[in-house]
């Protein structure tokens, strides 16, 4: 026995003392036999039947080997008398199992980072959908005045008081129309570019630029209702929390912390409130839908529309694709086409009031 090529070492316990036994160990066909290399001495025998493995290699370095009903127990640290064992004795397999391979497993850790933040941006999506409008209406204003100032600290602001109460006079108009419970304030600053934008609480901000070059009044009512559509619906509170989820879920892939404040410069907060697709076109529609519930002149919106493809005839929206933050300009053209009519937005004295708000 002590010249059979089978035979290997391992360590035995025998579970009653502290003692340690040097062993070869010797499969036969119905026993696990163990002696001392020295003299051959038999030090146990185990029945193939009561054999098994605690463990695998993917939790420890080397399983123990036990004999059910005892606390004797065997540790076999070559990797070859394992294998040896492992192919004798069917029981002892998992002494060779390997663990799972390091791409298994980023595998699957790439699988479960990605479900959870599907399901991070999941709840931001949809909890922002329904968590905006809940948000009380003065903590929404403070956020918008301190994003009012933020982006406009190195602009004029036009303070001509007949002009500024024809502009919110109709906003406000319009957001009544629309059942919206708050004030809304435009404020209107000297210079371009050719935009407006909304802010959290019912703040707007229009270039005088955009007044100065529109063809008429209802292109700036229908860019007005246009942005009280934005209102309405909470836009750019939304857009402010799901921007901070993204800033969140990068936090979480580069291994930072989240911080809001990352996003309290001009740049950022332009990017966080920059409308998506869905967006916009709530917006126009809504717009537009306000405009003929009150019997003004809805053509405005695609006009305007219409007048920005005449300065620019390459459509950037339909160039960049899916990439674009905006429908393409021609699609919002024809979904906002209407005729002529209706009443005016503003009274002669109101229009020009407003074309001199900056002067």
């Amino acid at each position: 026995m002590a010249g059979d090529s089978r035979a290997g070492r391992a360590r035995y316990y025998d579970g009653q003392t502290a003692q340690v036994h040097e062993v070869a160990v010797r499969p036969t066909s119905h026993e696990l036999v163990m002696y001392r290399p020295a003299d051959s001495s038999i030090v146990a025998r185990w029945p193939i039947g009561e054999v098994t493995v605690l463990g695998d290699l993917g939790h420890e370095a080397a399983p123990p080997v036990v004999r059910r009903g005892s606390d004797a127990r065997l540790i076999v640290e070559d990797p070859e008398l394992r294998r040896q064992l492992a192919g004798w004795v069917p029981a002892l397999s998992p002494l060779v199992r390997a663990p799972a391979p390091v791409t298994g497993r980023l595998a699957g850790f790439g699988s479960a980072l990605v479900a959870l933040l599907a399901m991070l941006w999941l709840a931001i999506d949809y909890g922002s959908e329904f968590a905006a409008p809940l948000l009380p209406h003065h903590l929404q204003a403070q956020l918008g005045e301190s994003v009012y100032d933020e982006l406009t600290a190195d602009k004029t602001e036009c303070h001509g008081r007949q002009g500024l109460a024809a502009i919110n006079g109709l906003a406000n108009r319009l957001a009544e129309a629309a059942d919206y419970p708050h004030p809304v304030t435009v404020h209107v600053i000297k210079g371009g570019p050719v935009n407006a934008f909304t802010l959290p609480g019912g703040i707007l901000v229009f270039y005088s630029d955009l007044i100065d070059q529109a063809k008429d009044e209802a292109q700036v009512a229908g860019v007005l209702a246009h942005e009280i559509g934005h209102v309405v619906h909470y836009h750019p509170t939304k857009g402010l929390v799901r921007q901070y989820g993204l800033d969140l879920i990068g936090k979480v892939l580069s291994g930072g912390y989240s911080d809001v404040t990352t996003l309290a410069s001009g740049g950022n907060l332009l990017l966080a409130l920059r409308n998506g697709r869905a967006f916009e076109r709530e917006a126009d529609t809504t717009g537009v839908k306000l405009l003929d519930k009150l019997g003004l002149r809805a053509d405005g919106v695609s006009s305007f529309f219409q007048q920005m493809m005449e300065k620019e005839p390459k459509d950037s929206a339909a160039v960049l694709g899916i990439w674009s933050s905006h429908p393409p300009t021609t699609e919002r053209i024809e979904a906002t086409k209407r005729p002529a009519i209706g009443k005016p937005p503003f009274t002669d004295a109101e229009w020009r009031a407003l074309r001199n708000v900056c002067r």
